[in-house]
């Protein structure tokens, strides 16, 4: 079915392969990627856009020797299919299969596992430099960054040492007019321009292709080229951001024409110093749904096709705790006008699209500059706006600093929501959203809040709007539980009591609660009576309730899909020795210190000894260890 993909042995391969013979392959991936949406959902638009561009670089270069970093990594699918990994590659994103992302277990083809977007420039620089400092000066160092996270200030970093060092390095902008969402921002609209002057790249081309040949001229046709250089970008514009960082700029050029993709790689693989090559593609080319819709199909659910149309297999299910938490935004937002709601070009991932439509004014989009709208967030807050910074617990990471210095430090009252905290499933250890309780908790004045269950979302958002500092509320990508019977609003450093067990108890942080009640039940038909609480802060920790547990109950036991290290369950220990209790009978789950592969949600929780059948496990050990343990004391006293 696939004949090219199937024999080749590498992407060495590909060097060999004519024009025509290359976009026969590119049909042959493009089935491949429409064949694996009838399975599963999957990153879709964007690999489809550089399908192209994937196989050209691979037809110049060998990059067995020569370095390839791709930013971000989700638009890596072809090139698996054409490194060794084509017969593997129905396995990708299950547990134990290929990674969604470049993974560098799997292939010498994959030097980094880039899952956040922006770093390719600083790292392909890096290893420029390390190949020059050990003779290896014969390597090139390719970056692929899209335009979406183009913007990053990383990326702008990287570009002024590498115009600064003058290094011998390549930056493919792939420039598609998206990120997941489209782009936004000046530099958006400054590609844009770049886009209507085609002609600044003939003539550029010609300049650079004299201006090589310069040191055989002597110095006064070196002046005046350099002029004439000048002139030509003064009355054209082009590319003048990139040339004034001290980069060549070539472009824009298609990304889909392999033909002229081959011959401006081979121009600039004889170029000295560092190059933007801009490339210009379609998300989700080849596949007219997916380009006509690339917000959709970024991680479409799989589907199949009728009458030519894509058709989701399954139901979309109940509500996400993403839906809870967009509805509770846009409420606050009817309710207050002072609330204003920040993402980081993820509006489609958190669900944003409804509360951009109806509050235009009071919604911003950063793009991909996390450290930027924390730092943005906090000078609204200072003027007496109610800013929500909403983005994923794993890129909110990015703005650790700006947390602390001009958040926490401050103590000015931003609430982040944290969406995707815990095991975000296929998608693996660059987006698992398990560190941000130890990276929260550190920081004075900080609220820190987990929800067990739906309702507690809104009632959390309240209580944060109306608090003097800042606040984070963190939840998972699942489908959302809500708890039956009466239950208390949240309050703040309270925690919930579901029910009190003599034998024992379960301090659940977020909404791994449900599974803990079920253990709950489970443990009662044993004759086992432990308790449940539904702990809801992290900082401040309910220290009276604790206090309780530990003096009245046999053991205590937390649950947390998070980090172990710095987590709620260290949080427990911490208050447990603070107030002079034993700790020997806290038993704590969560993540452990490795990091976790992609996989399914349950079946990683499962592993982790997270679900109900691990929860159960574990108080039926500390049980068991607390009677040994007062039998042995009992025996001694004797």
């Amino acid at each position: 079915m696939h004949p090219w993909l199937s024999k080749l042995e590498s992407a060495a391969d590909l060097r060999q392969m004519s024009t025509r013979e290359l976009q026969e392959l590119a049909a042959e991936i493009r089935d491949v990627l429409c064949n694996l949406l009838a399975t599963r959902t999957a990153h879709f638009a964007s690999n489809l856009g550089v399908v192209e561009l994937c196989l050209a670089l691979h037809s110049k270069f060998d990059f067995r020797h020569d370095r390839l970093i791709w930013d971000t990594g989700h638009q890596v699918y072809p090139h698996k299919l054409v490194t060794g990994r084509y017969h593997e590659f129905p396995t990708i994103r299950l547990r134990g299969g290929l990674m969604g992302y470049p993974n560098p277990q799997e292939s010498p083809y994959d030097l980094f596992m880039t899952g956040h977007a922006g770093c390719s420039v600083s790292t392909a620089l890096g290893l420029r430099s390390g190949d020059q400092l050990q003779g290896q000066s014969d390597r090139h160092s390719v970056a692929v960054v899209g335009d979406g996270a183009f913007p990053s200030g990383i990326v702008f970093e990287a570009m002024n040492n590498a115009g600064g060092l003058k290094a011998k390095l390549l930056v493919v902008l792939n420039d598609n007019k998206m990120s997941i969402c489209p782009r936004v921002g000046g530099v958006a609209s400054y590609l844009d321009r770049l886009r209507t002057t085609p002609f600044y790249s003939g003539i550029k081309n010609e300049v650079i292709r004299v201006l090589n040949k310069v040191p055989l001229l002597g110095d006064p046709a070196e002046r005046f080229l350099a002029q004439l250089k000048e002139g030509v970008k003064a009355g054209l514009h082009g590319g003048m951001l990139f040339e004034d960082l001290g980069f060549r700029y070539l472009g824009p050029i298609d990304g889909h024409n392999i033909g002229l993709l081959r011959k401006y790689l081979d121009m600039v693989k004889d170029l000295d110093g560092p190059v933007l090559l801009h490339v210009v593609t379609e998300k989700g080319h080849g596949y007219q749904p997916a380009a006509a819709d690339p917000v959709y199909f970024h991680t479409p659910p799989a589907f199949v096709e009728e009458n030519g149309q894509p058709v989701p297999k399954t139901g979309g299910g109940g509500k996400a705790y993403t839906n809870y938490a967009r509805d509770a935004i846009a409420d606050r937002m009817r309710a207050d006008a002072r609330v204003t709601v920040l993402t980081a070009a993820m509006c489609q991932g958190n669900k944003l699209e409804p509360v951009r439509d109806a509050f235009p004014d009071r919604f911003f989009d950063t793009g991909i500059c996390e450290s930027h709208a924390v730092a943005f967030a906090a000078g609204q807050a200072k003027t007496g706006l109610r800013p929500i910074v909403d983005i994923y617990s794993t890129f909110l990471q990015r703005s650790f600093d700006q947390i602390f210095q001009e958040v926490a430090l401050q103590n000015l009252p931003v609430t982040f929501m944290l969406d995707r905290a815990g095991l975000t499933g296929p998608d693996g250890p660059t987006h698992h959203g398990v560190f941000d309780l130890g990276y929260l908790r550190l920081f004075p004045n900080l609220v820190v809040m987990a929800p067990g269950d739906a309702r507690d979302v809104q009632w959390m958002l309240n209580l944060a709007l109306t608090l003097p500092g800042p606040a984070a509320i963190r939840y998972p990508k699942a489908g959302a539980v809500e708890m039956d019977g009466e239950r208390s609003e949240v309050e703040l450093g309270r925690a919930e009591v579901m029910h009190w067990g003599r034998d024992g108890i379960i301090f659940c942080c977020g909404t791994l609660l449900a599974d803990c009640l079920e253990a709950s039940r489970l443990l009662a038909q044993e004759g086992l009576e432990v308790g449940v609480v539904n702990a809801r802060f992290v900082k401040p920790l309910d220290g009276e309730l604790l206090e309780r547990a530990l003096r009245e109950c046999g053991f205590v036991v937390t649950v947390e899909e998070a980090a172990l290290m710095g987590g709620f369950g260290s949080a427990v220990l911490e208050a447990a020795c603070d107030l002079g209790l034993d700790a020997r009978r806290v038993r704590r789950l969560g993540i452990p210190d490795a990091f976790v592969e992609h996989g399914e949600r349950e079946e990683l929780l499962a592993s982790l000894g997270l679900d109900v059948t691990g929860i159960a496990d574990a108080c039926r050990k500390a049980a068991a260890e607390l009677a040994w343990r007062t039998s042995d004391s009992s025996a001694v006293g004797q």
